[in-house]
């Protein structure tokens, strides 16, 4: 599955068992983190496109932002491909 980050362009390779934030990672992309359990929000996205599920019940988004496609990469996983607004993602590598 193909994971696109918006407004970058970056894109990296995921699976349905892997997190948003690993998988990003795996692939040399750095997107905002602290806690990586579901409860501070600072990697939170916006899901342009594509499903997804939270690894956990109630992650710490309001049912408003889940129903406007919030979510919370750091245990959030791709039920296919995706595009997430994500302006803070940067890739690790130089150009």
């Amino acid at each position: 599955m193909k994971v696109r980050l918006e407004p970058s362009g970056l894109d990296f390779e995921t699976d349905a068992q892997t997190t948003l934030l690993k998988a990003a990672e795996a692939a040399g992309i750095e997107l905002p983190s602290s806690c990586r359990n579901g409860t501070c929000r600072t990697c939170i996205c916006l899901r342009l496109s594509g499903e997804t599920r939270h690894t956990i019940d109630w992650p710490g988004l309001s049912a408003d932002e889940k129903a406007e496609g919030w979510i919370l990469p750091c245990v959030a996983q791709a039920l296919g491909d995706l595009s997430l607004e994500a302006p803070a993602a940067r890739s690790l590598f130089s150009d």
